[in-house]
């Protein structure tokens, strides 16, 4: 079943009106007849099963029939990552962590980074149709684009820094992810300075491995993910 995406929906609402493009791709493309069924999320962690009252390609309606509200994992993962060079590997990320698991993306300016501005209204919409495609509830939250340093300073729980120095590294594990609010930061392809390195370190960022392999950015964030999500499964 496809999945549709209202944010105005809360545990109250009794009817849907979708928008013109749900309604005709409803209407023309999924081919919907009245008394059909459709899934809906409004992305903060409600799901609603609604029947069609009114098919048209400029309006669709639907009456709620149910509301569950789906528990949210049980970790918090907020990953503050780099913009790659090429958009369209940062956007693939957006999409596949949010396929995984992530609940929140930071993108970061660092001293190497070969982008530093990023269309972050673009990135909510590639994550809300990963979030529809995978049948989620909840919605990851995309926050502006930040520096480094500011960012040290915003980070939740326990935070990591994945790096590609020969210094001393954590590997992603139970005993190192001791809490369940976690940020871990990604550098872009250049990586990270060694100030910047040193700088997290003294702000207490801990540095892990993400294996032996020269990751490029998006990979790295996407390995960083799985590994937390597979640690909660």
């Amino acid at each position: 079943m496809q999945q549709f995406y209202i944010p105005s929906l809360c545990a109250t609402s009794t009817d849907v009106f979708f928008d013109r493009d749900e309604s005709r791709h409803l209407a023309k493309v999924l081919r919907k007849n009245i008394g059909d069924i459709v899934s809906i999320t409004n992305g903060l962690g409600y799901r609603f099963t609604a029947e069609l009252t009114q098919v048209d390609s400029k309006t669709c309606v639907a009456v709620i029939v149910r509301c569950e509200k789906i528990a949210p994992d049980p970790y918090h993962l907020h990953i503050f990552i780099a913009p790659t060079k090429n958009k369209d590997r940062i956007e693939w990320f957006v999409e596949k962590a949010t396929e995984i698991g992530v609940h929140a993306i930071t993108p970061i300016i660092c001293q190497r980074s070969e982008r530093k501005t990023l269309n972050t209204d673009r990135l909510r919409k590639v994550s809300i149709a990963a979030m529809k495609q995978s049948m989620g509830a909840h919605a990851p939250v995309i926050h502006p684009i930040s520096d480094f340093t500011s960012a040290l300073d915003r980070f939740d729980g326990v935070a990591y820094i994945a790096h590609c120095e020969d210094s001393p590294k954590k590997k992603i594990n139970h005993d190192v992810i001791s809490k369940k609010s976690i940020s871990i930061f990604i550098g872009p392809e250049g990586d990270f300075t060694p100030l910047e390195i040193q700088t997290a370190l003294d702000a207490n960022v801990m540095a892990i491995s993400l294996g032996k392999k020269r990751l490029r950015t998006e990979t790295a964030g996407i390995s960083a993910c799985h590994s937390i999500a597979l640690l909660f499964d």
